[in-house]
């Protein structure tokens, strides 16, 4: 079970980065070329038919991102941190649960109403992926749903949302 791969590889590292937060390391999992290909499976077996885009949350939402948009034949739309895209960019600020951010996407990423599926490796609060399809919405997309690699279920990130898809994937919640 895919589940269960992925949490045997994945690292614990405490008080990373900062004190107190336990911060899970998928770098295993990208040594490991047969687990890649089979999350890649598992991830696009949950892509709803009518997704017109990936967008993938810089950094670790491009490591698998990338690929799942390539495999299903898609765009793919990086979402990075504020200042790191060359052109005309759209940027949501928000909290995070150790600080503040704001990222962004460029302003013609998508068209009008294209469904976008939303991927990062990890869901903790929820508030970087909120961020990210508050994006999407900005520049006129729908979002189709989200993907993740982890998801720590303590910190019941998916009930916000929700709000915008029920199509959540959470390959290992732990």
């Amino acid at each position: 079970m895919i589940k269960d791969e992925i949490l045997s590889v994945v690292r614990n590292v405490a008080d990373f980065p900062k004190p107190g937060i336990l911060f899970k390391d998928i770098t295993p999992i990208l040594q490991d070329p047969a687990l890649s290909e089979r999350l890649l499976d598992a991830l696009a077996a949950a892509v709803p038919a009518d997704v017109n885009a990936i967008a993938g949350i810089e950094s670790r939402g491009f490591l698998f991102g990338l690929p799942l948009a390539m495999r299903l034949g898609l765009p793919f739309i990086p979402i990075r941190k504020s200042g790191k895209l060359p052109y005309e960019t759209v940027a949501y600020s928000y909290e995070l649960e150790y600080g503040h951010a704001t990222i962004e996407m460029h302003a013609d990423a998508l068209e009008r109403g294209h469904k976008v599926l939303i991927h990062d490796d990890l869901l903790a609060t929820g508030g970087t992926a909120k961020a990210a399809a508050e994006l999407v919405i900005k520049v006129g997309g729908q979002v189709a749903g989200f993907s993740f690699i982890l998801g720590l279920e303590s910190l019941n990130g998916m009930h916000d949302l929700t709000v915008y898809s029920r199509n959540i994937t959470i390959l290992a919640p732990c």
